[in-house]
C-alpha cells in the first residue's frame, strides 16, 4: 500500500507553505543564534520535520522514522566517512611536517596571502570537487588554509565561498548526469546550458573571494592575477561543458587555473605584496575554546621540500581520481556494494502530479558501497602517504584516533542534518516549498533558480537538488512558456550558490578547521554571500530567458 504525498495538506497554500518551511526556519534560526550548538540545532530541526510530516502531512509514523533513519545512515556513510578520513590525512600531514613544507612551497610561488587563498581554495578546490565532490573539497582546502596560517574562521568561510563555481560539474559530472536522468533531457545539452550560465560567475568568484577576505582596496591591488585565475577557469569551463560534456570539466579547469596563475606569478607580483605577506591571520575572529591543534604552527618551517609538501595531496588526487572513473567505480561496486531496501519506506511514498508527470513510488535503498566510496579512497591515500612519510604503525594509529575524536560531534550533526533532508523529501515538504516558487508566473526564471539554491541548502548536494526539483522545473517551465533546458540547468546553476550554506558543508568545514561548536558564526558570515550570488544567477537566467 502506498502513501501519496499531499502538496496542500492544510487546504491553504499559504499555511501549508509556512508549515513546510518551519523545520528550515528553526534549523537556520538556531544555528544563527549565539546559544544553540549545531548538533542541538540539527536535532531540533529533525524533530520538527518529523512532527510536521506526521501531524500536518499525515505521513505514517513508521515511514517517517524510516526516512529519518535512512537520512542519518547516508549522512554517516558516505559523507561522514569522507570527513573522518580527510581529518586522518590532515593529521598525518601536520604531524610529519608536510604542512610546514607546503606552506613554504606555496610561499615560494607567492608570498601574498590573497593569491595563496585563490590558488588553494578556488583552483585546487575545483580539482577535488571534480574528482570527488560531496564535501571533499571543503574539508581539504579549509584544512590546508589553516596549515598555511589562516585563522580557522577565515579558512572555513572562505573555503565554503570558493566551492561554488565547480559544484555543478562535481564528482565527474554527477549532478548533470542525474539531472538528465530525472528530466529525460539530453545530458550534453544540459551540460552546454550550464556551461553558458556559470562562466561569468567563475570569473567573478576569485574577486569576490579576495574581497571577502581583505576588502575591495586590497583586492584591486591584485586584479591582474585574479583575472588570470578566473579567466583560465571560466573559458575552459565554457568550452569543456559545451563541446565535451560534464565529465571532466572541473579537472581540466582546475589544472588550467592553477597552471595559468602559477606561470603568471613568475613574471608579475603586486606592489603591496610585502605588506600582504606579513598580514597575520585574523586571530581576533577566533572565539575562546577553539582547539589549539587547529591554530597555525608557530615554530619556524624547515627548508622547502617540494616532494614532502605535495606528496600527501598528490597521492590523494591519484586515489580520488581513480575512484571517480566510472570503470573503476563500477568494478569496485561489483565486488562490494550490498543494497538494502528500507522497510516501511521503500516504494511506500508516492510522488504525484504536478511534481512529477505521472505518479510513481519513491525507492528507498541504502547502498553500502564501502569499497568504491570516496572516503575509502581517502583512507587508502592516507595509509600510503603515512607509509611514505614513515609515520609507522603507531603514528597512523594516533592520527586516526585523533580524527575519530574530532569527528564525533560533527558526525552526529551531519546525521541529523541529512535526517531533516530525507524526511522533508519523503514527506513532500520540499515539494510544497518548490510549488510555492512555481506560482511566481513571469518571474519564474528568477525564482526557479532560487529553488535550486534552496534545494542544495536543504539537501547539501547539487545532485540531490536536481533529483528533487528537476522534473518540477521542466513541468513548470512548460506551463510558464520558457525553455525547459534553461530551467533544468538553472536548478543546477542556482544550486551551486546554495552549497556554501548547506548545514552539512558548514559542519564539515568547522570540523576540518577545529572550529567545532561555532557553526552558527560560520553561517552568519557566509549567508549573505550565498543569497546575493544566487540572486545574481537568477537575474542572469531571467536575461537568458
Amino acid at each position: 500500500m502506498t502513501w501519496p504525498q499531499p502538496y496542500n495538506p492544510l487546504d491553504s497554500t499559504l499555511l501549508s507553505t509556512l508549515v513546510a518551511a518551519l523545520p528550515v526556519v528553526l534549523l537556520l534560526g538556531a544555528l544563527a543564534s549565539h546559544r544553540v550548538q549545531a548538533h542541538w540545532a540539527a536535532l531540533l530541526g529533525l524533530g520538527s520535520a518529523m512532527l510536521i510530516a506526521i501531524a500536518a502531512s499525515g505521513m505514517p509514523a513508521r515511514t517517517t522514522f524510516a526516512a529519518a533513519a535512512l537520512g542519518a545512515a547516508y549522512g554517516l556513510f558516505p559523507i561522514g566517512w569522507i570527513l573522518i578520513n580527510v581529518l586522518f590525512l590532515y593529521r598525518l600531514a601536520v604531524d610529519h611536517g608536510a604542512f610546514d613544507a607546503l606552506r613554504e612551497h606555496i610561499a615560494d610561488v607567492t608570498a601574498d596571502r590573497r593569491l595563496q587563498l585563490v590558488l588553494v581554495a578556488f583552483s585546487l578546490g575545483a580539482f577535488f570537487e571534480g574528482a570527488a565532490g560531496f564535501g571533499t573539497p571543503v574539508a581539504i582546502t579549509s584544512a590546508l588554509l589553516v596549515g598555511l596560517g589562516f585563522a580557522p574562521l577565515e579558512s572555513a568561510v572562505l573555503s565554503l565561498l570558493a566551492n561554488t563555481a565547480p559544484v555543478a560539474f562535481g564528482a565527474l559530472g554527477t549532478p548533470i548526469i542525474a539531472l538528465g536522468g530525472v528530466t529525460g533531457l539530453d545530458v550534453q545539452v544540459l551540460s552546454a546550458m550550464v556551461g553558458h550560465l556559470l562562466p561569468p560567475f567563475s570569473l567573478i568568484v576569485p574577486f569576490w573571494l579576495v574581497a571577502a577576505y581583505c576588502g575591495v582596496r586590497r583586492t584591486f591591488a591584485v586584479w591582474p592575477a585574479l583575472l588570470v585565475a578566473g579567466a583560465a577557469f571560466a573559458v575552459p569551463q565554457y568550452l569543456m561543458a559545451t563541446y565535451h560534456g560534464p565529465w571532466l570539466v572541473d579537472i581540466v579547469v582546475a589544472i588550467c587555473s592553477m597552471g595559468a596563475l602559477g606561470a603568471f606569478l613568475r613574471v608579475w607580483s603586486p606592489k603591496d605584496q610585502a605588506q600582504e605577506a606579513e598580514r597575520p591571520g585574523a586571530v581576533q575572529q577566533i572565539p575562546s575554546g577553539t582547539p589549539q591543534a587547529a591554530l597555525p604552527a608557530q615554530h619556524p618551517a624547515p627548508p622547502i621540500d617540494v616532494l614532502k609538501a605535495w606528496l600527501p595531496w598528490a597521492i590523494l588526487a591519484v586515489f580520488v581520481f581513480a575512484w571517480g572513473v566510472p570503470a573503476m567505480k563500477n568494478g569496485l561496486n561489483a565486488l562490494s556494494a550490498p543494497a538494502f531496501s528500507v522497510p516501511g519506506l521503500h516504494n511506500i511514498v508516492e510522488r504525484t502530479p504536478p511534481v512529477v508527470a505521472v505518479a510513481k513510488p519513491e525507492a528507498a535503498v541504502f547502498t553500502l558501497n564501502w569499497l568504491s566510496a570516496t572516503g575509502t579512497a581517502i583512507l587508502l591515500s592516507g595509509l600510503v602517504a603515512g607509509l611514505a612519510m614513515r609515520a609507522g604503525r603507531r603514528g597512523l594509529t594516533r592520527a586516526y584516533a585523533d580524527a575519530l575524536r574530532r569527528a564525533r560531534i560533527p558526525l552526529l550533526t551531519i546525521a541529523a542534518m541529512f535526517g531533516i533532508g530525507f524526511v522533508m523529501r519523503y514527506s513532500g515538504l520540499d515539494a510544497i516549498l518548490g510549488l510555492a516558487f512555481a506560482h511566481t508566473g513571469r518571474a519564474y526564471p528568477f525564482f526557479g533558480t532560487m529553488l535550486g539554491w534552496l534545494g542544495v541548502a536543504l539537501t547539501g548536494s547539487d545532485t540531490s537538488s536536481n533529483v528533487l526539483f528537476g522534473s518540477l522545473q521542466v513541468l513548470t517551465a512548460t506551463q510558464v512558456g520558457v525553455s525547459t533546458v534553461l530551467m533544468a540547468a538553472a536548478n543546477s546553476a542556482g544550486g551551486v550558490m546554495g552549497k556554501m550554506i548547506d548545514a552539512q558543508s558548514i559542519v564539515v568545514a568547522g570540523a576540518a578547521t577545529g572550529f567545532i561548536g561555532h557553526e552558527g558564526l560560520i553561517l552568519r558570515r557566509i549567508f549573505w554571500h550565498s543569497m546575493v550570488l544566487a540572486s545574481l544567477v537568477g537575474l542572469w537566467v531571467m536575461m537568458m530567458a
